[in-house]
């Protein structure tokens, strides 16, 4: 080769270097990464047969691609073939290093290995290889064995090659020129491996850490455990749902896969806000309920009524009256007792509705005048008369509002993430699944139109998961038909978009998710057309 034909060919070299250089900084897929080493390894040497091992987690060497050409294989990578070999260990114990295997030395050792010719080759074993040759009628001969070597100096990897060819297709030996640029190449994607590596890990620690939050959440209240993790199971489901209409309101909608990672990343961080909420609240299953339940308060001061009642009764005995009479008195009045207290534990559990009449009867026994420590006052206080008047569920209107706060602090803690460009819109996403389509819900009051699709689904996913869980304070998970009707109504009303809903029905997804996450009691059948039906 002439002088100017080299520095063309070096040119060329180093311009294609740079190319898969670039190529390799852009490859999110490890498979391809590693098979564009391998194919860039061929071009340079024209090497009949590849392999490319990583380090596992064991500290072998765990075959990862397998290329020959001669051969026709093509095994690991993105092929679909598994490799049927064990790994290549790198100890043969503890203390005694493998230096036979050539790929195992070079892993250990960090330097290329050179071999001209393997049947000749003194310094390794290959007896396998050689075993391999008369049993497929192949025939190595020259190995180019390189480490993948990280920016740290780490290895984390070997790349083999075996019999480079030249332009006629003849067998040769690796020269000094291929080594060099083998090495450069290996270089290049080992780093490209490990920042690979690097997101990923950072990628599994980020989820793994909301996660934990989510999963923090769920434990602090025995009554929305699970709730964090089975939004998510519902949001992606309806999305992936919508994503396949190919007509109506939202045949357009789609996503690829980093838009999918944020919605399923916000629907696990859609409640992180109740980390702040009071237990106190979240957890008031009952309506007399702070850290304990004060019905049985209550329920002592219906004790001294009946030792006082009881008490009359003896005094009367003694004094020689009539039993007869005060004998049906006592009784009368501790069964006015008894039914009183009946009364109140029923009216302690929360509910959908309060019938007025029972607001007054509350009220009624609570001014009905004891007297305690020598002082007469009502039987019920204030507040306790405000608590079980409650017209539905359990909580006051003051600590609801502690409650649906969550919200705003899940979006104040939310927006605060330095996100990076293709996670920038978890905090609108998750932050907007109690807002309502006709601009009354909350935190922000927004409409159909200030709210994204991925929010809308949220909702949904959101209602869906509280009507039908089994773990709420005050009441079971509903019946399917129930949940389905309720969220009918939502849908009339303008809380919940009505094309989204009708995928949701439509499509079947929430039969889909019921049949693995709601107990079979619970399920029951759905007239899908009268749910649908505009108001």
């Amino acid at each position: 080769m002439d002088a100017l034909n080299r520095i063309k060919f070096l040119e060329d070299r180093l311009h294609r270097l740079s190319e898969i250089g670039m190529a390799l900084s852009t490859e999110k897929d490890t498979d391809r990464l590693f098979e564009m080493i391998l194919e860039e390894a061929k071009h340079i040497t024209r090497a009949d047969g590849r392999t490319l091992y990583s380090i596992n987690e064991d500290g072998d060497l765990s075959f990862e691609i397998l290329r020959n050409d001669s051969m026709n294989t093509i095994m690991g990578g993105t092929s679909g073939t598994e490799i049927p070999y064990y790994p290549v260990q790198l100890w043969l114990d503890d203390n005694t290093p493998n230096q036979k295997n050539v790929s195992a030395y070079v892993a250990l050792s960090g330097k290329t290995v050179n071999i001209k010719d393997a049947y000749e080759e003194e310094g390794y074993d290959f007896e396998g290889t050689i075993n391999f040759d008369k049993k497929n009628g192949y025939r190595s001969k020259s190995f180019l064995t390189v480490p993948l070597k990280n920016h740290e100096n780490e290895i984390i990897g070997v790349m083999q090659l075996i019999n480079a060819r030249n332009e006629k297709g003849d067998v040769i030996s690796f020269n000094e020129e291929m080594a060099e640029q083998v090495e450069s190449l290996a270089s290049q994607g080992a780093v490209a491996l490990t920042n690979k590596r690097l997101v990923e890990e950072l990628k599994k620690l980020f989820e793994a850490f909301i996660k934990l939050i989510a999963t923090a959440i769920d434990k602090k209240s025995e009554y929305t455990g699970g709730h964090c993790e089975r939004v998510p199971v519902i949001t992606m489901m309806l999305a992936d749902a919508v994503a396949n209409m190919k007509e109506g309101k939202y045949k357009d909608f789609a996503m690829n896969e980093e838009e999918r990672y944020e919605l399923y990343l916000a629907a696990w961080l859609h409640d992180c806000g109740k980390v702040a909420t009071p237990p106190h609240v979240v957890d008031k299953g009952t309506k007399l309920e702070t850290i304990f339940d004060r019905i049985e308060l209550i329920r002592t001061r219906m004790e001294l009524l009946k030792r006082d009642a009881e008490i009359a009764f003896l005094k009367r005995q003694l004094n020689g009256q009539s039993a007869e009479d005060y004998d049906e008195e006592y009784y009368k009045t501790i069964e006015k007792i008894n039914a009183n207290m009946k009364f109140l534990e029923e009216c302690n559990v929360g509910g959908e509705f309060m019938n007025p009449e029972f607001q007054d009867r509350v009220k009624a026994i609570g001014n009905d005048k004891i007297k305690f420590n020598g002082s007469e006052q009502a039987f019920l206080s204030e507040e306790e008369i405000r608590n079980l008047n409650i017209p539905k569920g359990t909580l006051l209107p003051e600590e609801r509002e502690i409650i649906n706060d969550h919200i705003v602090i899940t979006i104040e803690m939310l927006e605060q993430l330095p996100y990076p460009k293709n996670l920038k819109n978890v905090p609108e996403f998750a932050g907007g699944h109690h807002e309502k389509m006709d601009g009354t819900g909350y935190p922000k009051g927004l409409n159909s139109s200030q709210m994204s699709t991925q929010a809308k689904i949220m909702a949904i996913a959101d209602i869906y998961e509280a009507l039908t869980a089994a773990d709420r304070p005050y009441k079971d998970g509903k019946q399917l038909s129930q949940a389905m009707r309720i969220m009918g109504f939502m849908k009339n009303d303008y809380h919940i978009d009505e094309d989204l809903f009708e995928i949701f029905v439509t499509s079947g997804v929430y039969k889909q998710y019921a049949r693995d996450h709601v107990a079979l009691s619970q399920i029951d059948d759905v007239d899908e057309h009268s749910i649908l039906a505009k108001k």
